[in-house]
């Protein structure tokens, strides 16, 4: 594949892939920052200066910035997550030096301009107040508050409402000071690129980007333990979790196997076992995140309220099975292919591509090669998937998190510790 790699003189790394194919270009820029890097009273501030980013900056208002990208049937858009901030923006290939100047100018630049970021306060408020509608994104909340609770990585990443209305423009600005510097930073393009003219404009538009700042986030320290949210939601929403893997770790590539053949499609066992022969759900699926330096693995169903104790004693089943049998040959091999296909099948987004590329130059110093991530997955053996499942179940208490109607947590909370007295047969 036809990727490169260049440093520029202030320390800035640039990687892009050509994809001769393609008329557009997706590029960006990717920060090793994001809400893990929060002090307490920065709560929710990596998220809103995302947000204050596209406000204006010394040259350009928010409208402007807008129709600029929009005159050439471009787009703009960010993202925050623990551990990453991501700009980005797709254009047709002759306006790639068009969205780099905006790029420059928005990250270089920011006006922070008090009424702005005012307003915005206020949409941040309204996003908060949506996810208070769905459960699904409340019990999610809810559970990594359980598994991490007490730092940074157990809280929200919009904040609170508390915390959004006390944020002050320094805040922003003592943030952004911190933890946003060329070291942390990755300048990353896929599709029609030309590597040499990218490198070559970003020397010259990207030079006042600070070139020290950084600070270290607070260690993870899994928890484990329960959380619940009662509200009058027609089905009840579950999280069963466990302390995983981080991506760094050798086990990460046995946890994503794990995930699929236990909820990964409609052939994993939670589907077929929970959905198709019982009827006790209409969405059940597992995960496996990975942080910097931990991860967690679990199970997230929807039911009604009187089917919550069976659903879950069949996941805790379905767990310990895993555990003590391990998985068969031929779950092994649709897992294994659903992933490798999910990798391959996102090679041909311009927009996949280039976060990927950019996030493993952020994470590992360099571009991992398809070829490297398939042979991790073919690595992953049914005694790995049988031992890390055993892992899970032996190494501590476990993440639980529900939100609906009043009783839900209570039978969550005995199901699971039912199914948790049970011995591990070898």
């Amino acid at each position: 594949m036809s990727i490169e790699t260049t440093t520029l003189s202030n320390g800035l790394r640039v990687v892009t892939h050509r994809m001769a194919h393609l008329e557009t270009t997706s590029l960006g820029m990717w920060v090793n920052t994001g809400a893990r890097a929060e002090l307490a009273h920065e709560h929710g501030v990596a998220h809103m200066l995302e947000h204050m980013a596209f406000k204006g900056t010394a040259s350009r208002s928010a409208q402007q910035i807008a129709e600029e990208i929009e005159a050439v049937g471009g787009g703009l858009n960010a993202l925050t997550s623990f551990e990453t901030t991501d700009y980005f923006a797709r254009v047709l290939k002759e306006n790639v030096p068009l969205a780099l100047d905006i790029l420059a100018d928005i990250l270089q630049n920011p006006a922070f301009a008090e009424e702005d970021f005012a307003r915005e306060k206020e949409v941040i408020l309204q996003e908060i107040a949506s996810v208070q509608d769905a459960p699904d994104d409340l019990v999610f909340e809810l559970a990594q508050e359980a598994a991490f609770p007490a730092q940074p990585l157990g809280r929200t990443i919009l904040g609170t409402p508390t915390s959004v209305r006390t944020m002050s423009r320094d805040d922003l600005i003592a943030y952004r000071t911190a933890t946003y510097s060329t070291p942390r930073m990755v300048l990353g393009a896929a599709g029609a690129t030309d590597h040499d003219a990218i490198v070559t404009q970003a020397e010259e538009l990207f030079a006042d980007l600070p070139t020290s700042g950084e600070r270290a986030l607070e260690p993870a320290r899994f928890g484990g333990g329960h959380r619940s949210l009662s509200r009058r939601f027609e089905q009840s929403h579950i999280v069963i979790g466990f302390e995983a893997p981080s991506f760094r770790a050798d086990s990460y590539f046995a946890a994503l196997v794990y995930s699929v053949l236990l909820g990964g499609g409609m052939s994993s066992r939670l589907f077929q076992e929970a959905r198709e022969r019982r009827g006790l759900c209409y969405d059940i699926h597992a995960f496996a995140w990975g942080f910097s330096d931990t991860g967690l693995f679990g199970v997230h169903a929807a039911t009604g309220p009187g089917q919550v104790e069976e659903l879950v004693r069949v996941t805790m089943g379905e767990l310990y099975k895993v555990a003590t049998d391990g998985p068969d040959d031929g779950e092994m091999l649709r897992a294994k292919a659903q992933l490798k296909a999910s990798l391959l099948m996102s090679l041909e987004s311009s927009e996949a591509r280039a976060s990927q590329i950019a996030r493993d130059m952020l994470l590992f110093g360099r571009p991992l090669t398809t070829a490297e991530l398939i042979e991790r997955i073919e690595e992953v053996t049914q005694e790995h998937v049988a031992a890390l499942g055993a892992r899970f179940l032996t190494s501590g208490q476990p993440v639980t998190a529900s939100v609906g109607p009043k009783g839900v947590s209570d039978k969550l909370q005995s199901a699971v510790a039912e199914s948790s007295s049970r011995t591990l047969v070898h």
